[in-house]
């Protein structure tokens, strides 16, 4: 499968040479409409970008919106701006649980007297309605809902991106599924609630927990309590590796 990333600003194919000779990402319509293959094959599309040129982005999402082959695409980080467009041309559009989606206006400004404002104000909202219209075939939402959200500049995480229509998917739901039911001899939760429910009730009649004697179960009791508890369960033991866990870093 081919993979095309969209990483840092979208540029004009003008200006790619810059950004290259800087060692800076960036990514120009040139850069994705060259790696589309000759034979209609499935590609898949990395995104991670604040935004840039309409233009640019405009050309980006046509190109993969007439391609006549499958475009998967990943919002990996960030979809904003003009990159948000490009996202909405993917089927499937998918976003990782950390990758957020921002919407806003065409943004825009020159020189000259308010005849020339008037105008420049005409134009740019044109062409936020022209980027609302690929948000509304991608999500079905109203044109004045977009138009509003966009209008505050809106910011959506994974979650909310997925209610709201503009991805399909969440990356990494599926695999969290199949490791909560992979057999891996884990009790479930709902029998350690069990357990604990009947330890209370057995230790009940005691009044301080320094009446509690302390014990030691042997290997063999392990594995006999073990083998009983996942049999009355219908869970398949299963040999467990040590693990060690090690606390959070941010």
């Amino acid at each position: 499968m081919k993979k095309i990333n969209v990483k840092g600003p979208i540029i004009s194919n003008d200006d790619k040479w810059i950004y290259d000779m800087l060692e800076m990402d960036s990514t120009a319509p040139k850069d994705v409409i060259d790696a589309l293959p000759d034979d209609g094959s499935t590609v898949e599309v990395d995104i991670n970008s604040g935004g840039g040129l309409m233009d640019a982005g405009t050309e980006i999402y046509t190109a993969l919106m007439a391609y006549q082959g499958k475009v998967m695409v990943n919002i990996v980080g960030m979809a904003a701006s003009s990159a948000s467009l490009i996202a909405m041309a993917g089927n499937p559009t998918r976003i990782s649980p950390v990758g957020q989606i921002m919407i806003h206006n065409v943004a825009g400004g020159l020189r000259g007297d308010y005849r020339d404002q008037a105008k420049l104000s005409e134009i740019l909202k044109q062409s936020s309605e022209a980027i609302a219209n690929a948000y509304h075939l991608k999500t079905g939402l109203s044109m004045e809902d977009l138009q509003a959200k966009m209008d505050s500049e809106t910011y959506l995480n994974a979650d909310q991106a997925k209610e709201l229509g503009f991805v399909d998917e969440i990356m990494f739901d599926d695999q969290i599924e199949l490791v909560a039911d992979g057999g891996s001899g884990m009790l479930p939760k709902s029998a350690i609630d069990k357990i604990t429910e009947l330890m209370k009730q057995n230790n009940s009649g005691m009044t301080t927990a320094r009446s509690i004697k302390p014990f030691k179960l042997s290997d063999s009791d392990i594995d006999r309590i073990t083998t009983a508890v996942t049999q009355k369960l219908n869970v398949k033991p299963k040999v467990q590796t040590e693990k060690t866990f090690n606390p959070f870093a941010f």
